[in-house]
């Protein structure tokens, strides 16, 4: 439904249709996991938390995978000092805010956890984040985004392992700038999760075009709500706004429906669609088939064909031994964080106090997959979030990945200077926190 702001609600019908898919997708709740050492032997416990069923479960299992992936990278990481004995605790949070506070609770008070990872949903990670901070546990994100967690959000014991909003929208702005030189484009409308994912990315959004010089119109703010089933309201209220480009801030499932139905409805036949954050992972390259709508620009947080380096190939490898299929970004975020978590108590010690370990990973430098030749990925010591490449693709022919038939190509890869907020803007959005304490929730 159209309000008249310009944006766009769900209708009460779809929201009940939103409620009859989602109890038919429910599986039952899946086992708690438990990998690496046990208990008696580990000198840290890291309680992590994923979607392990209904739409999200993807990301959830291929975070095991990844999970994987790192034990038999620290196990192989000999000659370093001591190997680090992790016990790792994979538990369903289901999506839901209180059931991650309830999990991370019971990890901290019954596996003693120092070490908290993972969470898909950025309004998740929030409430993960604060309790971490009141429980003096370091939380490890491996696959939220909003920026507001290291930025207004910031406090010592939250660390980020993959690029957030802030550095994503920043690549999208420079491509979008480039693109207007070579076809001009001025309509924008942007389509987001009516959760703090969305709006952040928006506001990310506008900021990095207004720091690139970008003129443009804005054409129309279009707000589904997460795992909504229906985007024809949607999709007829943009085409009605006529977009030269439109900017998707959707991810998983959600992201793969809207596709499917844009193209059902001849919008992609008109309008550059654009997903800088989420959009060109895996599991969205095996959805197009061999047949994707034209135009379609997008990035991810990993890229099973890029870089191509050995340790890129290697990863993708071990997962596709171990899992059988190749992974999503999810994968490699959860990849990256057993990682970093694995260097903090090498560097600091199993004794060491949380205080010591927040130390080990500040400024910590780690080779990871989407490093490409001649850099490596570094925690920022002002931030806590992860400085890496993004690249930014145009899906291309590609088979080397199946069941996918196409791949991303023609890749614009963008430094981690260009992607990070300068020291005064940190500043000016921590001040607006103190000032007015409800901004972040």
């Amino acid at each position: 439904m159209l309000t008249g702001t310009g944006q766009v609600t769900t209708p009460r019908p779809l929201l009940a249709l939103a409620a009859l898919a989602l109890a038919a997708g429910a599986s039952p709740a899946a086992a708690r996991i438990e990998l690496g050492s046990p208990a008696a032997e580990a000198d840290v416990t890291v309680g992590c938390m994923f979607p392990m069923t209904g739409r999200s479960a993807i990301y959830g299992k291929d975070s095991v995978g990844g999970i994987r992936v790192a034990l038999e990278r620290i196990a192989a990481e000999v000659g370093r000092g001591p190997t680090p004995r992790l016990r790792i605790i994979v538990d369903d949070y289901g999506s839901k805010a209180s059931n991650a506070v309830r999990l991370a609770e019971d990890y901290i008070r019954r596996d003693h956890a120092r070490f908290l990872c993972g969470v898909v949903s950025s309004g998740v990670g929030q409430s993960v984040s604060r309790l971490a901070a009141r429980r003096d546990v370091i939380f490890v994100g491996t696959d939220h985004a909003s920026s507001r967690l290291t930025i207004e959000g910031f406090h010592d014991h939250y660390f980020r392992v993959s690029n957030d909003t802030y550095a994503s929208m920043a690549a999208g702005a420079l491509y979008l700038a480039d693109l207007q030189t070579r076809s001009p484009w001025r309509r924008l409308a942007f389509l987001g999760s009516d959760y703090d994912y969305g709006h952040v990315t928006l506001r990310d959004l506008h900021d990095a075009l207004q720091r690139q010089g970008v003129k443009y119109d804005a054409v129309g703010e279009f707000w589904p709500r997460l795992y909504e089933p229906d985007y024809s309201s949607y999709i007829r209220a943009i085409q009605q706004a006529r977009p030269d480009v439109l900017v998707v801030a959707l991810w998983g499932a959600d992201f793969i429906a809207f596709l499917k139905q844009a193209e059902a409805a001849d919008l992609l036949q008109h309008v550059r669609l654009a997903n800088f954050d989420t959009g060109g992972n895996y599991d969205v390259m095996v959805a197009l088939g061999d047949r994707p709508p034209p135009g379609l620009i997008l990035s991810a947080r990993h890229h099973n064909n890029w870089p191509d380096t050995p340790l890129n190939h290697a990863f993708v490898t071990a997962f596709h031994r171990l899992e059988g299929r190749y992974p999503t970004y999810a994968a490699e975020g959860a990849y990256s964080g057993i990682v970093a978590i694995a260097e903090a108590v090498r560097r600091a010690g199993p004794g060491a106090r949380t205080s010591q370990m927040v130390k080990a990973l500040e400024g910590l430098e780690l080779a990871l997959p989407e490093d490409p030749p001649g850099f490596v990925s570094r925690i920022d010591p002002e931030t806590h979030q992860i400085s890496q490449y993004q690249a930014v693709g145009e899906v291309v022919p590609d088979r080397t990945f199946p069941p996918a038939r196409v791949m991303l190509g023609n890749w614009i890869a963008y430094e981690p200077e260009r992607l990070k907020p300068p020291p005064e803007e940190i500043r000016s959005r921590r001040e607006k926190v103190k000032a007015a304490p409800h901004v972040v929730q």
